[in-house]
């Protein structure tokens, strides 16, 4: 088996209720409730839930955007919460999100270069020649045409917007890579061609996923293994054949059972 790259033990995310008190704890609600689970280098973990199951506040913890209330994020054996400011700007190049909204995500002001050369120029040392380069390689990598550089956000179909979303999430040649329902609002035809991608692009670069999503057929194509979270703890955790063939978790079998059935083929 391949080494965890990402190993998550016992997290908790609290979010407070209202103002806190001067004395006592105050009221939280429980987003996360003492969750674990592992990605392993190379591969793609899946995360599967109705909306507000907590599977978004859990990717957003992993990558430090949300405040853990308690757990450990260990990435490459190395506690996150322990970093200095080096080892964190090290972590924040190492992780990368893909969004959901390839528009609310890609700032409407800037061009498509500019986009994808933001993290270069924030968390890489590069001359501006290099960072030329490597948006030329990048913009090939994700399918999009040279010529397309100049252009604004609003000049891009949805699809376009998620590869540029794409290529600016793996300029920085991270590990890690946390897709947060990267294709549910697109349309189906689209939807194939950016998991397409999302694949060749896994073993172009050697990538790892943390695949989040709410649609089991989706979570199939993509995942080795599958966390099934309800109400912020995981009621499942499976590799892909076994949760599709013999689901153990009352709720996992009823995901299942609203979907059409699956071919069980990885392509």
């Amino acid at each position: 088996m391949n080494t965890p790259i990402l190993k998550v033990d016992n997290l908790v995310v609290k979010f407070p209720l209202g103002r806190k008190p001067i004395f006592g704890e105050g009221q939280y609600l429980t987003a996360v409730n003492d969750i674990s689970f592992e990605v392993a280098r190379g591969e793609t973990l899946g995360i599967v839930g109705e909306s507000g199951s907590g599977k978004t506040t859990t990717a957003l913890a992993v990558a430090q955007l949300e405040k853990i209330h308690s757990g450990e994020i260990i990435f490459e054996g190395s506690t996150v919460g322990n970093f200095n400011k080096v080892e964190l700007k090290q972590f924040r190049q190492d992780i990368q999100f893909i969004f959901q909204d390839p528009y609310s995500s890609l700032n409407p002001r800037l061009r498509a270069e500019d986009i994808v050369a933001e993290p270069l120029v924030s968390l890489r040392n590069l001359r501006k020649s290099e960072i030329s380069d490597i948006i030329e390689e990048l913009f090939e990598s994700v399918g999009l045409r040279s010529e397309q550089r100049r252009l604004f956000p609003h000049q891009f179909s949805g699809g376009q917007r998620q590869r540029l979303g794409i290529a600016r999430a793996i300029s920085t040649q991270p590990k890690l890579v946390i897709c947060d329902e990267p294709v549910s609002a697109l349309d189906v035809a689209v939807q194939a061609q950016i998991l397409n991608l999302l694949t060749d692009l896994q073993k172009k670069f050697d990538l790892t996923y943390l695949f989040i999503s709410h649609d089991l057929g989706v979570i199939q194509h993509m995942c080795d293994n599958i966390a099934v979270m309800l109400n912020g703890e995981i009621v499942e955790y499976s590799d892909r054949i076994n949760l599709f063939e013999a689901p153990q978790n009352e709720y996992t079998k009823n995901l299942l059972s609203a979907v059409p059935k699956l071919d069980l083929v990885k392509y």
